[in-house]
């Protein structure tokens, strides 16, 4: 991709023109890592884990969605409060549609930088990253230009905002720890996180994080 389409990637009508161009009824935009793919990171982390157990019914915050999967497996598992925000309209409709006779997930525009119209504080008990605070970083990783601080600055804090002192953020990256951990966790001041290599993918690494807030 070129540097004007890196930048492209933290604006909603960049992903209306992808969605628009799908298919309307196959998601065709998971970006990397499938459910399957990632279901060993997560049965620990979340599935067997109280207290965001199924059995817990907690409330589940899909940061940045897209057309995933992931909210329809979780479902399956017997995960009922689910929230998918993500700042295409295109997107929102169409997985809205997708899912009318599905309670178990809702849908919501919203801009996930900024999401204080649409979710309070401390209600989330479990936020999912899959690739969204990813497509916020262009430019160099030694030197990020000061756009990209400013967008995962916001949301890092919006992500601190609605979690729950006793939540967890679930990250999947394929950026390495040395350039994303300084994004994510700025002079180590809000969090607490731990890393799992989750394996290559062609030339590429994964990476999960397991992340709480710090007690103060």
């Amino acid at each position: 991709m070129t540097k004007e389409e890196d930048r492209a990637l933290a604006r909603p009508d960049y992903w209306d023109g992808r969605y628009a161009r799908g298919d309307g009824e196959v998601p065709t935009h998971e970006w990397f890592r499938s459910f399957d793919e990632l279901e060993a990171f997560l049965r620990p982390t979340l599935i067997e884990k109280s207290p965001f157990t199924p059995a817990d019914n907690p409330l589940i915050l899909h940061l940045g969605s897209g057309d995933s999967l992931v909210p329809d497996e979780l479902a399956t598992r017997g995960y009922k409060q689910q929230l998918c925000a993500d700042f295409s309209p295109v997107v929102v409709e169409l997985m809205s549609a997708r899912h009318a006779e599905n309670p178990a997930i809702t849908w919501k525009q919203v801009d996930v930088r900024d999401m204080r119209s649409e979710i309070a504080d401390k209600t989330v008990d479990v936020a999912f990253d899959k690739g969204t605070l990813d497509a916020m970083i262009h430019g160099s990783p030694w030197s990020p230009p000061s756009e990209v601080k400013d967008n995962t600055s916001r949301y890092m804090g919006e992500v601190h905002r609605v979690l729950k002192d006793t939540g967890v953020f679930l990250y999947i990256t394929y950026r390495q720890p040395h350039f994303i951990k300084p994004l994510l966790n700025p002079s180590d001041s809000l969090w607490d996180m731990e890393m799992q290599v989750l394996g290559a993918e062609g030339s590429f690494g994964y990476y999960g994080y397991v992340i709480t807030k710090k007690s103060l």
